[in-house]
């Protein structure tokens, strides 16, 4: 069973930054495409950013310009710069395959505030 597990988050000023990482059990050029997703206290978890096997990167407009997704293939990782947060960024955070797979892992807590 492929495994994830996120690390990085915390509490930050408006302003800050932020590095997520995700551990993944797998081998990320057999699963493809990875992203990361946030859930904010009562809205739907969306996906904000992705990568593909090649290296190509898409985001979602709310983040375009302050989010940077990448990933180390040998170390089975990938990881989310955040800069320039705002509270509206306030979530968990989480990584999984897109198509996301059934399992997530416990995701990390990312808290904007002054």
């Amino acid at each position: 069973q492929v495994q994830l597990e996120e690390s990085g988050g915390g509490l930050v000023q408006p302003g800050g930054s932020l590095r997520l990482s995700c551990q993944v059990s797998g081998s990320l050029f057999s699963i493809g495409t990875m992203g990361w997703y946030r859930q904010a206290p009562g809205k739907q978890r969306e996906l904000v950013a992705r990568i593909t096997r090649s290296g190509s990167t898409n985001y979602a407009d709310s983040v375009k310009g302050r989010f940077t997704i990448s990933k180390d293939n040998a170390k089975n990782t990938v990881y989310l710069q955040i800069n320039s947060l705002k509270p509206e960024d306030t979530a968990v955070y989480s990584c999984n395959a897109d198509p996301p797979f059934l399992l997530w892992g416990q995701g990390t807590q990312v808290t904007v505030s002054s």
